[in-house]
């Protein structure tokens, strides 16, 4: 189920996104009585319906499934994809999780050898979901206090669905509701005082001023639940600027996998419905190219199976 959430006449709702259509699930709920399903989809917020073993969650699975199996029985009607705006598929997501370094070739490209199973662990850093999560589609403002090296990163990100704590990597993928697609921006070189004295520490990227920008994070354009994905380690990824490639790659070259990264994670913080965990990127950043990111591009962002997630930039 490629699962979305857009904005129609101001107010979220959840549809089922199909090419260059959608579905409001709501409509399709309410017709066939599953007025309690139909009631939590109209705000538009998937994760009320997680954890993903409810009642609530396979009912929804159980509806979407009739309809796509009968689709000529819809009576509702499809929306036009290009007449709404896509939201993140999470509204309010608890944890917004990022991986640094986690494709062998970009470790290489960064410098690093590319031993991080064996000599370390994934590195995982954050960013505030509210402010820097938006849809596929939304304009994204270049900051002008630090402009110059701003930086794409395609990633394949996981929706947990369920509550978890020590997930064996064996059981990860039991805990995932689904996968959507993340472009991790960055800010390479932010630098708001540049007359500043140089410090010691200004030679490490920061993980704060540097991801946090607002829009700085989207996301979509859809959840593709995890029935429909069977092995996460077999998706290609590819970014393009303007039509360029400028990253490419697959998830089988993850150093540490989708159901690792979940243990790793899971062993010193809880997991919770709705979480993001976005799993790293391959070769390709602009930082390794010297190809940063201008006002004006064009960014899409594309993942076997999930679609592709545009963001202009301004």
């Amino acid at each position: 189920m490629h699962l979305c959430r857009f904005q129609l006449d101001g107010h979220p709702r959840c549809g089922i996104l199909a090419a260059d259509q959608i579905l409001p699930l709501d409509d399709v709920a309410a017709g066939a009585g599953e007025k309690q399903l139909a009631e939590w989809l109209h705000w538009g917020e998937p994760e009320r319906l997680m954890p993903i073993d409810s009642d609530a969650w396979q009912a929804l699975l159980g509806l979407v499934k009739e309809v796509l199996r009968r689709p000529e029985q819809v009576t509702h009607s499809w929306i036009k994809r290009a007449s709404v705006q896509l939201l993140p598929p999470i509204s309010r997501p608890p944890k917004l999780l990022l991986l640094a370094g986690n494709y062998a070739a970009h470790v290489r490209e960064q410098g690093d050898v590319a031993r991080e199973r064996s000599d370390t662990f994934p590195y995982v850093f954050m960013k505030p979901p509210s402010t820097t999560l938006v849809g596929d589609g939304t304009a994204v403002k270049i900051p002008e206090s630090s402009p110059h090296k701003i930086d794409h990163e395609v990633e394949l990100a996981v929706i947990i669905g369920k509550r978890g704590r020590q997930i064996p990597a064996s059981a990860a993928l039991e805990y995932v509701a689904g996968y959507t697609i993340i472009n991790d921006l960055s800010d390479r070189g932010f630098r708001p005082n540049p007359d500043r004295i140089e410090r010691p520490r200004d030679k490490f990227f920061d993980w704060l001023h540097g991801k946090w920008h607002d829009g700085f994070c989207p996301c979509g354009p859809c959840m593709v639940t995890s029935d429909d994905i069977s092995d996460p380690q077999q998706l290609a990824l590819r970014l393009t600027v303007d039509g360029e490639t400028r990253q490419e790659g697959t998830t089988a070259d993850q150093v540490f996998s989708v159901a690792e990264v979940i243990e790793f994670i899971s062993n010193w913080l809880t997991l919770e419905p709705g979480d993001i965990i976005s799993t790293g990127t391959p070769a390709g950043v602009g930082n390794a190219s010297g190809l940063y990111l201008q006002p004006g591009q064009k960014v899409c962002a594309s993942i076997d199976r999930i679609g592709q997630l545009h963001t202009p930039l301004i």
